[in-house]
């Protein structure tokens, strides 16, 4: 990946992308960042000594890969004064809820790839969703694929709308893990346990749990299974969890997520 990179928005996302990029090798100097606001400018250049731009300019003519980090609301504003010197460039969007059909209109490009990350790509260990249009080739794609490898693992689905589902599921999943993280830290400390330590038991549990289904060949049925004695203190909790249909209730909300995606990629992909 020789080409020149430009970044349109130089916040947390950009950044997490920027840093793993240049672990991986790639001169600060192959980057070109537009960020409107000082404070992240400032940062960009002492973290990673590149001097971003507060306004789109000529430096980007003849960049291979625009990342567009911006906010969904800003999104179409910030196409205006970059479209005309990013001509023939694959595009990138990292911003939740904007359809690519949107993109590719504002940019008159085909070659848009829309992406769903997730906050753990912060430290790389993200989960990102990638829909191609039609206009990106398959050199493309494992471009674009080296690029988000930065932030974790990624894959690819075949139907846009299919990046609601992933919305739902990892784009807004570390705040379900969160919520669990809330609750059983509440419970551990109303069982007797400092709240320091409850939470390291929580968080643990969860990241333990996590490597052990990654690693595992089994459904996570059978692996719930294993650790349920009938009668035990496990059974005990599930069926709880199970009288007060927590598995519906779960699910009605990932549901809830997946309209509200949709709802918002209507809206912030008006013309």
């Amino acid at each position: 990946m020789s080409e020149r990179i430009a970044f349109i928005g130089g916040g947390n996302m950009a950044s997490a992308i920027i840093g793993g990029l240049i672990k991986q090798g790639r001169p600060a100097s192959s980057f070109e960042v537009v960020e409107p606001f000082a404070e992240a400018r400032q940062a960009l250049k002492d973290k990673f000594g590149i001097v971003a731009h507060e306004q789109a300019g000529a430096f980007l003519q003849g960049v291979g890969l625009v990342v567009w980090a911006t906010k969904p609301q800003t999104f179409r504003e910030a196409t205006v004064p970059v479209r005309a010197h990013v001509v023939g460039a694959l595009h990138l969007s990292v911003a939740a809820g904007i359809p690519s059909g949107s993109i590719a209109r504002w940019l008159g490009s085909e070659r848009v790839v829309r992406s769903m990350p997730n906050t753990p790509a912060l430290i790389g260990l993200g989960m990102t969703g990638l829909y191609a249009r039609g206009g990106v080739t398959a050199q493309d794609r494992t471009l674009i694929e080296s690029v988000t490898a930065t932030m974790g693992e990624s894959l690819w689905v075949e139907r846009e709308e299919q990046l609601d589902a992933v919305t739902a599921l990892s784009g807004s999943g570390p705040a379900y893990v969160f919520y669990f993280l809330e609750a059983m830290t509440s419970a551990g400390t109303e069982m007797g346990l400092p709240a320091e330590q409850a939470y390291k038991l929580a968080v643990e549990t969860f990241r333990g749990a996590s490597a052990l289904a990654k690693a595992s060949s089994e459904p996570p049925e059978v692996l719930r299974q294993r650790v349920t004695s009938k009668g035990g203190t496990t059974y005990a909790a599930l069926t709880s969890m199970d009288e007060s249909q927590m598995k519906a209730l779960f699910g009605k909300a990932l549901h809830a997520a997946e309209r509200r995606a949709h709802e918002l990629g209507v809206e912030f992909g008006k013309d």
